[in-house]
Formats: structure tokens, C-alpha cells, sequence
């Protein structure tokens, strides 16, 4: 459900304050309790552990300095990244078996002599003299068959990004909006799925806009960047190393090429510096928007650069859509018009459609699940939440082809492997009401099973129904709901 937090009113633009929200409790920052790597001595782990206790202290004056004075802006963060310490612990928040960047160094071969290679990183960064390296470029498929850009890091550039995030976010969790929930602190994908649900179900919402940016992440523009980061930090060794990350270009096929827009995905800190470009130029319009515009209700849940916006009435949908053209073009973005629709969705939306001689509401997907108008047992509206069938389906041929890889391994091998993909997805998909989908994907992955079976099986009648049940049994986990409803998630967060 959307949550203001008592924010101000006030049309926000980037030369101006921004207000804080109140009420809201502190993020707790989470701090990494992982051993040091091998070769460091009893001594450094004494003075790693030691130093720990000032890190979150000195986060927690960070933000008590945010609340203190909404128009404050910071000059001295950049002391805070360069803590050897925090240095040490972004080093270990990171993916041990992560791809290497245009440097080749591996999370491992970092471990060796890691004390003094952070000392000497903590050197460089303080006296200017640290070089952010290109990011390597690779594709990985989408489900619509199309390929996404992926941007792989050198790993002293990651270690040196997940610092400043850790500073930084002690800055703007107490600026970000309630509604914003994307790579954010304890908040995840289905703290959104279920702000939404609730939203449209407990609220008078009729129209749903279901709204994308184009190409978000490669068209955000620096100059804004600077100055919407501007608006809050004046610590300029800040300024200077986020341009340093947003300027080092891309290695694609070993050839480099500037960077004079956007911001790589997969780089650490891509998703702060989105939601700081998408808190300026959309929330705190958004938000103002519905308070001085609307003439009903208006909801709005965003993760990332994909957002949901409910309406009351249709011609608050119809005003706000053409006027969010306009707020996104002057940010250099624009509203992918494909993928953005605006539908009749809601309680009563079945109903007036049926007035009107009209068939069933339109579905929206967000975050991997289709969103469908539907009625409880006891005839009360719902949304019903079904695994989105191009995901499911690119997921499937992905299995499929794995499948034929792992043709000849033994099934000792391919039945727990099997039972961990399945377990995954539940554990994303097992949302209430979608047992449906959950068991036709169970079913499924026992087809691809028995059709590579029978392939490699000189005796295909060996392959039946009753061998692959017991299979199934042993090895393939029944659906099973792994998320509460979201009412009731909302209730106890």
C-alpha cells in the first residue's frame, strides 16, 4: 500500500530543499559477520571486530544530521567510504563466485593480502587518486527473446561502490518516498507485489496505469544526476567519484566506448543513483501531483523504473498519463508507449464494464505476476496473482536446454538439481491463489524430465507414467505457498 509518510506537499524541483519524511522508522543497516580470508592474522580480525562498532554509530549520525535540517546539504561523507573498515566490509558483502570485470580479479584472488591491498585502496581514495576502471559489457536473454545489457565491474570498483551505497543510503532512506520500493533496505519485490494488492483492493481504485520507461538505465542523463545529488551531498569527493563510475565507459568486445548517458546495469551502485534520479524527477511530482491535481484517489507503487499508478476516476488517469509525458521528457526520459497501458482495473470495474456491455477487465503484470479481477469464495473482490506465462515459459525452454546438457548424468544428480529450481520458484511464486500455476510448472518440468529420459533410455518403455511419479515423489517437491496474504504481511511490517 502506498505510504506518504507526511511528506510536503510542496512542488519539488532540483534547486530546491528536498523535505524528509517523518514518522518513518529507521533502515536498520546490515553489516556483514562473515570470517576474515584466509592468511589474515588473530590481530586483524581483533581490529576488524573492534573497528565494526563505529561503523553503524557513525551511519546513525549520518541520518540523525538528514532529519536535523531538511535543507541541510553534507560536505564531509566521503571520510565515511574510505574507512578501511567499511572498505573490509564491502568486500565481504560481495558475491564470492561474481564474473570478473575488465580486471580479471576474482572475490578470491582479492582475499590474498587483503589488508594490505584495502589499505592501500583506503590511500588512493583519499588522496584522489583512484581510477574507476571501464565496465564489461555482456547480454543475458529476456523472456521476450530480446537481450539485456549487463554491466560486470572491476572489483575494487564494486568494493568502493557498496561503501558509498552504505553511506549514502543512511542519507536517502530518510528522503525516499514510502512508495518507492526497489533496492532499497528491507524492502523487497514482494513488499511492493503486496502494496499494490492492497492498495487497489482496499481503496477506490477503477483505473490502473501500468506505466514503463524506456530504456530508464541507459538514458539517464549526467547532468541531472549531478545536480539532484547535488541537491542533498556538497561533499565534492563524492561528486567527483560517482562521475568517475558514470564516465569510465564500457569494454564491449574489446573495444571501449564513452559513456555520455545512462548508468550500467549490474554496477553497484546503478540502483541508488536511479532511485535518486526517479525520487526527483517522478515521486516528489507524483506526490504532489495527487494532492493538488486529483480529484479522487490516486495510488502509486514503483520498483526501479516500473511503476503502477491507480486512479479513482478516468480522467485523473487520462490528465496525469499526458502530463507524466511531459515531467519525463524534461529528465531526458520517455514513457515506453508499448508497454504502457492505461485499463479499466478494480472492484468495480467488473461491474461497470458488464453496464456497459463490456467483457471481462484487462490483466496488468508487474514484478513477474499477471494481475487479474477476481472474487474470494465468499464473492468479495481480490486480485488474483498468476506466475506471468512469458516468464514461465522462457524458464521452461531454459530448463529444457539444461536438461539436454545433463542428458547423461545420473538421476541422483539431475533430481536435486530439479528440486533446487523448484524450491526457487516457489520461493518467488508461491504467492496465495496461485497453487495453479505452481502445480502446471511442477508438471511441466516432469514432462522435460521424462522427454530426455526416454531419449537417452535404449528402453523407452521402462519410461512410464508410474517411474515418473515416483520421481516426482522422491524428487520433486508439491507446490507449496511460501508468502502470507499480503494484508497480512503489511500488517506486522
Amino acid at each position: 500500500m502506498m505510504h506518504d509518510g507526511g511528506k510536503s506537499d510542496k512542488p519539488i524541483v532540483p534547486t530546491k530543499g528536498a523535505n524528509k519524511e517523518r514518522g518513518r522508522p529507521r533502515s536498520a543497516e546490515r553489516l556483514e559477520g562473515r570470517g576474515l580470508a584466509k592468511g589474515n592474522s588473530e590481530e586483524q580480525t581483533r581490529f576488524w571486530t573492534q573497528g565494526q562498532i563505529d561503523l553503524p554509530h557513525a551511519l546513525d549520525r549520518i541520518r540523525e544530521a538528514v532529519r536535523r535540517d531538511k535543507d541541510e546539504r553534507l560536505t564531509a561523507l566521503w571520510h565515511h567510504v574510505y574507512n578501511v573498515n567499511r572498505l573490509r566490509q564491502a568486500y565481504r558483502a560481495l558475491k564470492h563466485d561474481a564474473a570478473p570485470g575488465v580486471d580479471e580479479v576474482t572475490w578470491h584472488s582479492y582475499g590474498e593480502g587483503l589488508e594490505e591491498r584495502l589499505k592501500g585502496l583506503s590511500a588512493r581514495l583519499q588522496r584522489g587518486s583512484y581510477q574507476a576502471r571501464p565496465v564489461k559489457r555482456v547480454y543475458i536473454p529476456k523472456p521476450d527473446g530480446r537481450e539485456r545489457p549487463i554491466g560486470i565491474t572491476a572489483l575494487e570498483d564494486k568494493i568502493v561502490q557498496r561503501a558509498t551505497v552504505e553511506v549514502l543510503n543512511a542519507v536517502y532512506e530518510e528522503e525516499f518516498l514510502g512508495f518507492s520500493y526497489g533496492f532499497r533496505p528491507g524492502r523487497s519485490q514482494h513488499n511492493a507485489l503486496d502494496a499494490v494488492t492492497v492498495a487497489i483492493e482496499q481503496r477506490k481504485i477503477s483505473w490502473v496505469l501500468d506505466a514503463d520507461i524506456q530504456g530508464f538505465f541507459d538514458t539517464i542523463n549526467h547532468d541531472w544526476m549531478r545536480r539532484f545529488i547535488e541537491h542533498r551531498i556538497a561533499d565534492r569527493r563524492v561528486h567527483r567519484h560517482i562521475k568517475k563510475w558514470l564516465k569510465a565507459g564500457i569494454l564491449e568486445d574489446d573495444t571501449w566506448r564513452t559513456a555520455e548517458e545512462g548508468t550500467p546495469q549490474g554496477g553497484v551502485i546503478s540502483p541508488l543513483l536511479a532511485n535518486i534520479y526517479l525520487h526527483y524527477a517522478l515521486d516528489l511530482w507524483t506526490h504532489a501531483w495527487r494532492k493538488r491535481k486529483a480529484r479522487g484517489q490516486v495510488i502509486l507503487v514503483r520498483y526501479a523504473d516500473d511503476f503502477i499508478v491507480g486512479f479513482q476516476y478516468q480522467d485523473d488517469a487520462e490528465r496525469f498519463h499526458g502530463e507524466l509525458r511531459e515531467r519525463l521528457k524534461k529528465f531526458g526520459l520517455a514513457l515506453n508507449e508499448e508497454k504502457t497501458r492505461l485499463i479499466e482495473f478494480g472492484r468495480f470495474a467488473q461491474a461497470n464494464r458488464r453496464g456497459r456491455g463490456g467483457g471481462k477487465p484487462e490483466t496488468f503484470d508487474f514484478l513477474g505476476f499477471t494481475h487479474i479481477c477476481g472474487k474470494t469464495r465468499h464473492g468479495k473482490f481480490c486480485i488474483l496473482r498468476t506466475t506471468l506465462a512469458k516468464r514461465k515459459r522462457a524458464k521452461l525452454a531454459a530448463l529444457a536446454q539444461e536438461l539436454r546438457r545433463r542428458m547423461h548424468h545420473p538421476i541422483r544428480e539431475t533430481g536435486p538439481w530439479l528440486r533446487s529450481v523448484l524450491l526457487g520458484h516457489y520461493r518467488y511464486f508461491g504467492v496465495p491463489r496461485n497453487g495453479r500455476a505452481l502445480s502446471a510448472f511442477r508438471y511441466h518440468i516432469l514432462m522435460l524430465w521424462r522427454k530426455m529420459l526416454r531419449r537417452r533410455s535404449q528402453k523407452n518403455n521402462r519410461i512410464t507414467w508410474s517411474y515418473m511419479e515416483q520421481l516426482a515423489q522422491k524428487w520433486l517437491p508439491p507446490p507449496r505457498v511460501t508468502h502470507p496474504y499480503p494484508h497480512q504481511r503489511l500488517k506486522t511490517s
